[in-house]
This record gives structure tokens, sequence and C-alpha cells, in this order.
């Protein structure tokens, strides 16, 4: 209650400041520097009556107890009056302990002379008034116990806890349950905001769950089609003959040709058909290439349409004639020639019409090819069937659902960094023109900061304790501790002149110090990419240093030894309890420093070119790595150089970055905040691309990174990213060269 009292008392100065009230605002000072209930301080109160009591001032002992009654004691409830009581005996019994014990009898008589009218005809003090004049009272059994150092304790420890379970019991007005309120009101927003992940995710389980259901059930409609239709793209010249030569001449030719008029592609070639026949839809005729393309509805329509054919003609398997062989050869003929066209068409390879092709000729008798023909065409129908479910099976694993993607645009150039502070409420973003914006998206999208840097900022952290506080190094060598609720610069330290590039900043996670990279000025300018792509010197191969300093005290506790020569460190990462520290620099060299002996344990050469970024793993029994040769690679700490896994990534994903706009602009931009980011349990990787972000699985034993997941969104190239799991979703950012930062809200699905 005391700080409520305390923070509502600013609140009010601050409202009266405001209303220009000044003469209420000394009234307000004056009433609170003389207020007896001392900001409802129960360590004050108590003080008070103790020094009281060591200045024998007994009136103003008295006043200020009979205040306290008043003001506070008295709104109690009656069953609490003895225990008041009872500390009022108590306290003035410990007045009267203290003159005898310094020896100021003087004192306790006085007591007794003033006190005597109230005091005489109540039980508990009449043996009392023999006190002042007893030689050594502490050794009296009646007085020992009073005069022992454990009760005037217990007497002190008594009275600070009965105040305080009364402050805390009191009724308060409504102003000073205004943190209570914001905390309250705060529990419920989150609630809420997980319960809607849940109804997202709900939502999304029962929408794919609808989609998988309806795939079945056209699954199911498939399998009853018949054979010949449902597979029609696979049927060949020979297949195609069999069956006209088990027709009767008349009725057989009319009905195939209708028949195969609504499957077959009209070509220059082909002789003119005629009219459809009834129940023919001219949506049917477009051939095979449209039946292909959407094959629900047409073979769903054709299904019927050749389940007629079948019935008319069921009764009109008979043998062939002379006269009727003859035309029947000529017909055969077209068909081949029809066959040829649309397999062609259908850029088919020649595996199934070669196989097709050889089956059994026309001579063959009529029950027996009529058989063979329902078996072939049955089993890539059950073939077809199994891929369906073989595909509704991938979508089963899909490791996440995309539960929203929102926009903040408040950034007008390229970004550089952006981070999710430790709570994983609030973003840290800055740009190339040096405006950091503070935000959070939870329970809304809201900017909470803002700044604009005088001078150019390379670097961006967060500070692990206190995570109000941001970490800015700028490019004139200067380290920067910003606040951002006050919205202040609370510190300025100059790291080098010499070194006035900083290019990174590491956080301990005990937020007890922090470690900063500074270079020397680079000779290639950042967006003279010509020098680079022409094979000139990487821009960062420039004498460099490692500091750590103290957060508390903002002073320079160490330099860290490079060898073998001072390099410019790009990126810097701790491991989760501070004990180690990875480090990539300009010449390719991975170092791991142990923190504790405050000394470089191992390094080795990773990549050709500059190192990029670096990141434990999830186990961190390994570090992962890209570098400007374009390589994303795992590395093993407990043998120095080991390479567990490699992987190409395309160079949208490592930089340097390129927009390209109209009449030849091109915009480089060369990496700086995070490259790549893991997920809650180290199983997949979030990267960057020219379109958004992707998310690959890692699996040390492919030699080729799975992409599982591409998060799109943005017109421009992403050049930084960042995952936060501190919440049960988890929130992707991923932030592109055209000043928009994307967050992408995913749901991991638990297999």
């Amino acid at each position: 209650m005391a700080a409520a009292a305390e923070r509502t008392d600013e609140l009010v100065r601050e409202y009266l400041l405001f209303r220009g009230f000044t003469a209420a605002l000394k009234q307000l000072d004056a009433e609170i520097k003389a207020d007896r209930e001392k900001g409802f301080r129960v360590d004050k109160i108590v003080d008070q009556l103790q020094q009281f009591v060591q200045s024998y001032d007994l009136a103003a002992l008295r006043d200020y107890w009979s205040y306290l009654d008043r003001r506070l004691f008295s709104r109690l409830e009656d069953v609490y009056r003895p225990t008041v009581n009872k500390l009022r005996t108590s306290l003035f019994r410990y007045y009267l302990v203290h003159t005898v014990q310094t020896g100021r009898n003087d004192k306790a008589q006085e007591f007794f002379l003033k006190q005597a009218s109230e005091l005489q005809n109540q039980a508990e003090w009449k043996d009392w008034f023999v006190l002042p004049f007893l030689p050594a009272p502490d050794f009296n059994p009646t007085f020992a116990t009073y005069f022992s150092r454990q009760w005037a304790d217990t007497f002190i420890v008594s009275l600070h806890n009965f105040l305080s379970v009364l402050f805390q019991c009191m009724p308060v007005p409504v102003i000073l349950n205004f943190e209570a309120e914001c905390l309250r009101s705060s529990l419920i927003q989150e609630e809420n905001e997980s319960l809607r992940h849940k109804l997202f995710a709900l939502q999304a389980e029962s929408s794919r769950m609808k989609k998988e259901e309806l795939e079945v059930e056209q699954g199911v409609v498939h399998h009853k089609l018949p054979a010949y239709v449902a597979n029609m793209d696979r049927l060949g010249d020979s297949e195609l003959d069999m069956t006209c030569s088990q027709r009767s001449t008349a009725h057989s030719l009319q009905s195939r040709g209708g028949f195969l008029s609504s499957f077959l592609s009209q070509t220059k070639k082909g002789p003119s058909r005629p009219a459809h026949p009834s129940g023919a839809s001219p949506t049917q005729t477009g051939g095979p290439l449209l039946a292909k393309k959407e094959p629900t509805n047409h073979q769903g329509t054709k299904g019927k349409e050749g389940t007629a054919s079948c019935k008319d003609g069921k009764s009109h398997f008979t043998g062939l004639t002379a006269g009727e062989s003859a035309s029947l050869q000529q017909r055969q003929k077209r068909l081949q020639e029809h066959g040829k066209e649309r397999k062609e068409l259908l850029s088919k390879g020649t595996s199934q019409g070669q196989s097709a092709e050889k089956k059994t000729d026309t001579s063959t008798a009529e029950t027996e090819p009529f058989s063979e023909l329902h078996a072939e065409q049955a089993e890539p129908s059950t073939k077809t069937s199994a891929g369906s479910a073989e595909a509704v099976g991938v979508r089963q694993e899909q490791p996440f659902i995309v539960l929203s993607q929102e926009e903040y645009g408040e950034h007008h150039s390229s970004i550089m960094y952006c981070r999710v502070d430790c709570s994983g409420r609030r973003v840290a973003s800055l740009d190339v023109d040096g405006v950091i914006k503070v935000w959070s998206f939870n329970p809304i999208m809201q900017t909470k900061a803002s700044s604009i840097s005088k001078s150019p900022l390379l670097s961006l952290e967060w500070a692990t304790k206190r995570d109000r506080l941001l970490l800015l190094g700028s490019g004139v060598g200067t380290v920067r501790l910003y606040d951002t609720e006050a919205k202040k610069n609370l510190c300025e330290i100059c790291i080098d002149e010499d070194m006035p590039r900083i290019l990174s900043l590491a956080c301990s996670p005990s937020g007890a110090s922090f470690v900063c990279s500074a270079a020397a000025q680079s000779p290639i300018s950042h967006m003279d990419f010509s020098a680079v792509s022409s094979g000139g010197k990487s821009m960062n191969q420039v004498p460099g240093k490692l500091l750590l300093w103290d957060t508390k005290t903002m002073k320079q506790q160490l330099q860290f030894s490079l060898e073998p020569e001072p390099i410019a460190i790009n990126c810097t990462a701790f491991n989760h309890n501070g004990n180690l520290l990875v480090t990539g620099a300009a010449d390719g060299i991975v170092r791991l420093f142990d923190m504790q002996q405050h000394e470089c344990a191992m390094s080795w050469k990773a990549h050709d070119g500059e190192v990029y970024s670096v990141e434990f793993s999830y186990d961190e029994n390994t570090v992962y790595s890209i570098g400007e040769d374009g390589k994303f690679i795992q590395w093993n700490i407990h043998r120095s150089g080991l390479k567990v896994s490699e992987y190409d990534l395309p160079s949208e994903a490592t930089g340097p970055f390129v927009l390209s706009g109209y009449s030849g602009y091109k915009q480089v931009q060369f990496p700086r905040g995070r490259l790549f980011a893991f997920d809650s349990e180290g199983n997949y990787m979030l990267t960057c691309s020219s379109t958004g972000g992707v998310i690959f699985k890692l699996n040390s034993g492919e030699k080729v990174l799975e992409s599982c997941l591409s998060l799109g969104g943005h017109r421009a190239p992403v050049v930084t990213v960042d995952w936060s799991t501190a919440m049960d979703c988890g929130t992707c950012l991923t932030a592109s060269m055209d000043g928009k930062i994307k967050l992408t809200t995913l749901l991991a699905q638990k297999s």
C-alpha cells in the first residue's frame, strides 16, 4: 500500500503541475512532509514511536498513539480492541523499562504521576507503581521478563506486523487501486489473447478436418466411377480398339462415337464430329487436357455419361462379320491417330503408351479381353487413391499453423535490426535513417516509443534485466543506454575514437554485463556494392576489438584477445547462462570465449569471407553460422572446427541484399541483424528471402534443407528475422528493405 500511495502522490503532483495549481501543489508538499501516517510506511511509524521513547517525550508518545487510535484503530471491529489495548500497555511498559535501564528514575516517576489517574484502576498496572523504587528491578521475578532483549524485540515485531496487516486490510480510495486495476486489466488482456489464439487454432483445425473429410468423400466417389472413365488418360490405342471390337456395328459405333467425342481433343486432322448427343454438354467435349485441369467436376459428369453409354451397349457384345471387320479397321485407324495426338498434347511419358500398345490384339475372345481391361484400369485407380491419401498425410504433418499475419509500417527506410525483448511483448526496430521504434503487438499493435538519432546507428540490443532498456551502438564510437518507458537516454559512453563503428552488442543473460564489438572505419562504403562484387577486399577487413562492459557502472571491465590479429567482430551471441560467448568475424573465423576465464577457448576458420551471423543450437552442443560464401554450417563446440553439417543457401538469405527499381536504381544493404532464428525446440529455422521469411526443418542427416513453410507478405527483400517463443504461440518477425515488418503468429502442431 505504501508503494501505491507514493505512486499516487506523484501522479497528483504531476496533475497539479499540469493544471497550474501551484498553490495546491505547495500545500500538498507541506502536508506530505508533516504526514503523521508516514505514507502508510510501517517502518517509519515504528521508528517514530521508538524515537519518542528514546527521547523520553511522554507527551508526544501519548499524542501520537492517540492520533493512530483515532485515524486507524477506531475503524477496526470491536473484536480487535483488546489487541490494540495490549499493544498500548506494552508500549508504555517499553517506555518505563527504557527509563529504568538508562537510570532515569525521574522520568519513570513522572510517568506514574501523569498516568496515575488513568492506570490506578487497571489490574495489569497495580504491581508497576513500585518499579521506580526497586533497587534492581531487572532481577525481580515480576519484572525480569520485561527487561530482557527478547521481550523488547518481540513487542517491536508484533507492533510492526499488526500495522502491516491493518494497512493491507483497510479500505482504500479508488485512486489507490489504479495500479492493481492496471495489472488486472493486463492479465485479462493476456488471457483474452491466449483464448483468441486457441480459438484460431481450433478454427484452423476444424477447417483442416472438414477439408480432409471432403477429400476423403471425393476419393470415395472417384473409386465408384467406371474404370475406363477414371483412367481415360491411361488408355492406349489397343485398349480403345479392344473396347470397340466388342461392340455391335450399328449401336456400338454410334454410342462409341458419342463417348469418344466427349474426351478426345478436336484436331485439324480428325474428321468432323456429329452433333452432341442428348445429355452431353459443351464443356464435356473440351478434351482430356481440360479434364485433367478440373478432375473433380468433369470426372463426376463424365462418369454419369459413361455409365449411361455402358448401359445402352451392354447387350450388344457379339461376334464380328467380314463386312463389319473392314469398316471397323478404318475406325480403328482413326482412333489410333487421335490417341497419338492426345498423348502429345498431354506430354505423357512413352512408358505407359508402350505398355498399353503391347496389350492383347483385337482377335482375342470377347469375355477375356473385357475382364483384362477392367483389371488393368482398376489398378491405376487404386494407385491414384493411394496417392491422394498420401498427399493428405503430408498436409497432416505440417509443423505450423499460421494464425495471423500483421504489418508494422511506421518505418520509411530499410530496416537494420528488429528484435523482440525477453518477455516477448515488445519489439525494438532500427532503420538505416537512425529511427528507433519500440512497439507492442499484444493485444494490439501500438508504438510505445520513438526516437531519431543524430549520429548513425549500427547496432541494437535489449538489456536482459530491466528489459525496458535498450543498448544502441553508433557509428561515432559511442554506446547509449535508452529507457523505452521514460523515452530518454540514461547515459552515453565513448568506446574508442580510433574504432568508431560499434558493429555488435550482446547482453549477458544475467544482465550484469554486455560485450561490445568496435571496428575501424571501412575503406569501402556500405552502398558501394560494385567494389565488393568485383572481387575487392571485404568491407570489414579492418582492425577491431571486443570489449566487456559492466551494465550497472557502465565501465569497461576488460578487452578480449583476438588471435591471430585484431579484427572486426560482426556478430556475437551468449549461451543460456552466459558462460560461453560465440563470435563471428570479418576474417571468417568463429571464436568461442569462456566468460568465466575471459579468454578464447577455441577458434576455427568457418567461412571464405566474412561471418555474418552466429547462434548456439538448442542443446548448446553445436554452433550455427552463416557467412559471405553463402554457407549455413553447423559446428561441434566440443571439437574445434568439426563440421556437423553444411548447407548452401541462396544469396537472398545471406546477403548482400539488393533492391532494384526503375531507371537502373539499385539499393544494396549488407547484413546487420540476425539472419536466422530458431523455434522453441531448435528443430526449425527461420531465414530471409526476397518475398518473406522461410522456415526450414533442421536435419543433420540430410544434405539439403527441407522447406516447411513460406511466410511471404513482403514486396522487398527481407534483411533480418527474429523468432520469439516467450508466448504460447510463436511469433516470427521479418523485416524488409522497404521498411515493412511482418509479424506472423504461428501455432506448432504437436506430433
